[in-house]
């Protein structure tokens, strides 16, 4: 369904055109009884090097799917979100994690190509296993979505599950190559019964425990994500459906500005609200960042680091907006607390970069890491390059209508932790504890 209505520009009144409502239909069908036993390996500690973090520890409901850091806590901390601990003595975490944990709100969704902030993890041929992926061609075949594929890497990422290469067989094996502790933690898990009597019954391939590989472990992790971050009940949706009450005045104003004048609409496009594609928005600099493979500074070169193009220097993947308003903070490194912040920011990124503090990052206190946290920006060469991108993606818009707009990101809310099909289990098969 496609709906005009008249929105506002500088020239008077155009015609906008709205997006499809998200339907059950832009999401491919899963098996319920491998969603079950996915929920039972998301939140299962099993999965990672030192048996100390689950895939739930970044991508807890509670916090809106994501962890509520700007950086997160990986391998080595203890607990959840902000009040997660950076570890002590020899434990303590060597590493922020990079980027900001993402939301998995519809991941799932057929039409998504591309995912992760560099795009890292997309469809392509390239390799003969169906991705273009930081495994290249050690990635297994028979892995049956994008959200699949991706559930793989931070079970090679010592920052995220893995751990340091000394401490344990699984990031010892990835040390020497990325795919070689993909079958240790595939031999962890269906040697525990109750994980081997599921992954007979909910794959028709497999007849025996021994059969289980990562590939199932990640088709049953993708199958209970496709399922439980599924959002499709916002009030946006609702109106989309031709239930014009479902949005207030407030919120229609701000959706009048989304598809109209502030120009939102030209990256959050489509269905998903995402076009999928990079841009550099010249956030503001800190932590350790992602660089190019042999580039010695702690930067985050965006999207160049898996093109190596300068075209896409500091780009970074336009996110998708359903349950926006659970996920702060934002941005690829979570520099802004609030969706005010980063709408301003968008407006106006040389005043947002020169008012901009490091006491608004939300960063756990590792006293060890503090030197490294903020050093990007005493590199007055690296400062010039970032800022030589930063330009306004949006008009400058009055208070009230920055207002509109949040009123209007809050009106993409749809599914929360409150009415999720499965929520968080009281235990898993392993017998770790639960965060």
């Amino acid at each position: 369904m496609v709906l005009l209505w008249a929105g506002f520009a500088a020239g008077g009144a155009v015609a906008q055109t709205l997006p499809s409502p998200l339907t059950a239909q832009d999401f491919p069908s899963v098996s319920q009884q491998q969603a079950a036993l996915g929920h039972l390996l998301f939140y299962d500690k099993i999965l990672s090097g030192n048996r100390n973090i689950a895939c739930s520890t970044c991508h807890h409901p509670s916090l809106g799917s994501s962890d509520g850091l700007s950086l997160g806590v990986g391998e080595g901390g203890r607990g959840l979100g902000p009040k997660r601990s950076t570890g002590v003595e020899r434990d303590r975490i060597e590493k922020r994690v990079p980027r900001n944990a993402p939301a998995l709100w519809n991941l799932g969704a057929r039409d998504l190509h591309t995912i992760m902030h560099d795009g890292r993890i997309a469809r392509d041929p390239i390799y003969g296993n169906g991705f273009n992926s930081p495994a290249e061609e050690w990635l297994p075949q028979g892995l049956e979505s994008l959200l699949a594929a991706q559930a793989v890497f931070p079970l090679t990422s010592k920052t995220e599950m893995a751990g340091a290469s000394e401490e344990n067989e699984v990031s010892g094996a990835v040390n020497d190559r990325i795919d070689k502790g993909w079958p240790i933690v595939a031999k962890r898990v269906r040697t525990i019964p109750e994980y081997g009597r599921r992954f007979v019954a909910a794959f028709d391939h497999i007849d025996t425990p021994e059969q289980v590989t990562i590939v199932e472990i990640a088709n049953a992790l993708a199958a209970f994500e496709t399922v439980e971050f599924q959002s499709l009940s916002s009030p946006f949706d609702r109106y989309l459906a031709g239930d014009s009450a479902a949005l207030n005045a407030r919120q229609k104003r701000g959706m009048d500005l989304f598809f109209g004048r502030a120009a939102c609409s030209r990256c959050h496009s489509g269905t998903l609200l995402s076009d999928q594609k990079f841009h550099a928005l010249g956030l503001p600099a800190f932590g350790p960042g992602r660089t190019r493979r042999f580039d010695p500074y702690a930067r985050d070169v965006g999207r160049m680091g898996e093109s190596d193009d300068l075209a896409d220097a500091y780009a970074f993947r336009t996110p998708m907006l359903r349950n926006v308003a659970l996920t702060a903070p934002y941005g690829h490194n979570g520099a802004f607390a609030t969706l005010e912040g980063i709408l301003r920011h968008h407006m106006d990124p040389v005043a947002s970069n020169d008012k901009w503090q490091p006491k608004e990052a939300a960063l756990r206190p590792a006293p060890w890491l503090m030197s490294i946290d903020f050093v990007i920006q005493s590199d007055t060469r690296e400062m010039a390059r970032q800022a030589a991108v930063r330009r306004p993606v949006s008009p400058l818009l009055a208070e009230a209508e920055i207002g509109d707009l949040v009123a209007f990101l809050h009106a993409l809310t749809g599914r929360t932790e409150a009415d999720l099909p499965f929520g968080v289990p009281k235990h898993v098969p392993s017998g770790l504890p639960v965060d």
